[in-house]
C-alpha cells in the first residue's frame, strides 16, 4: 500500500503545527509516509551550526511517525544548507539532515508514494526595501541604526539574507531536463513562490513583482500536465484555482483542496 503524503506552507522554524494535537493523522503515519513543506523550512537558519534550539527541534522532527521533506524558500541558510552532501533518493537530488528530515532540491522530479512530484524552491525576498547590508562595510552599524530608526526593513548578507533565494539558470535548465524525461508530465507540483499569472490573481503586483523564477514558473504552468501545483510564501491559505493550492498554516492531503470555510 502506498504511504500517505501531506502538504503544508512555511514553518520559519516554528514546527507546533506538526504536533499531536494538532496534526492528528500522524498517529496512523509511519517512516513511509510523509509530510512536504513549501518553502522557508528555517530549521537550519543560525548561522551557528550548534544552536541548541535549532538541535532540539531537528531531533524533534526525526521522533516523529513520518518523514519530513521539504523545498527551501527565500528565508534559508543557503551556507548551510548548501553544505549537506548531495544525494540521490527516490530518483531526485536531496539534502539529507538527518534520516527522516530531507530537502528537495530544485527541478528534480522524484517518485514518492507512487506519485511522480517535480520540486522547485525559491523565490524573492520582497521585505528588503532598505537593501542588502554587508557586515564588513565601515558604514554598517551607521545604516543599520537609520533604517532601524526609520522603521524600513533589510537584510544582512551571509547572515539573513542569501543570493541563492533566487534559482540560478542552470538550475532552471536542469528542471527542463528532468520535466523532458518526464515527457512534461507530472502527478504535483511542489514550489515556494507561484508563476507570475497566480501571483497577479493575488494581487501581487503591488508588494510581490515578478522576477526571473516566477516567469520561468509561468513557463512550466503552460508546458507540464500536472494535477495539483502546492506553493507557499504569501502567507495565505487559499484555493487560487481548481488546480493552484497556496498554502500557510493549514496541513492537506496531496490531491486535495482546501476545505471552504476551515
Amino acid at each position: 500500500m502506498a504511504g500517505k503524503i501531506y502538504v503544508t506552507g512555511d514553518c520559519h522554524g516554528s514546527f507546533s503545527r506538526f504536533g499531536t494535537r494538532n496534526f492528528t493523522q500522524q498517529k496512523n503515519m509511519d517512516k513511509e509516509d510523509y509530510v512536504i513543506i513549501c518553502g522557508d523550512f528555517g530549521g537550519i537558519w543560525s548561522t551557528d551550526e550548534d544552536n541548541r534550539e535549532e538541535k532540539y527541534w531537528m531531533s524533534w522532527l526525526e521522533d516523529k511517525p513520518f518523514t519530513t521533506l521539504f523545498v527551501d524558500g527565500n528565508h534559508e541558510n543557503f551556507d548551510r544548507l548548501n553544505g549537506f552532501p548531495v544525494e540521490t533518493w527516490n530518483d531526485g537530488k536531496v539534502h539529507k539532515i538527518n534520516s527522516s528530515l530531507i530537502h528537495l532540491m530544485r527541478g528534480q522530479v522524484f517518485s514518492i508514494a507512487g506519485k511522480k512530484i517535480f520540486t522547485f524552491g525559491g523565490a524573492q525576498s520582497h521585505d528588503i526595501q532598505g537593501g542588502i547590508l554587508e557586515v564588513d562595510d565601515p558604514l554598517y552599524r551607521e545604516k543599520q541604526r537609520k533604517l532601524e530608526r526609520d522603521l524600513i526593513p533589510y537584510r544582512v548578507n551571509h547572515f539573513s539574507w542569501w543570493k541563492e533565494e533566487l534559482a540560478s539558470e542552470e538550475e532552471m535548465q536542469e528542471a527542463m531536463n528532468n520535466l523532458e524525461t518526464h515527457n512534461y508530465e507530472v502527478d504535483y507540483i511542489i514550489t515556494h513562490c507561484s508563476s507570475s499569472d497566480i501571483q497577479d490573481l493575488l494581487g501581487g503586483r503591488g508588494l510581490y513583482k515578478p522576477d526571473k523564477q516566477t516567469d520561468f514558473f509561468n513557463h512550466i504552468q503552460s508546458e507540464v500536465k500536472y494535477k495539483r501545483w502546492y506553493f507557499g510564501h504569501y502567507h495565505m491559505d487559499c484555493n487560487v484555482s481548481n488546480s493552484e493550492i497556496l498554502l500557510s498554516k493549514k496541513i492537506i492531503s496531496i490531491g486535495s483542496m482546501l476545505r471552504e470555510g476551515r
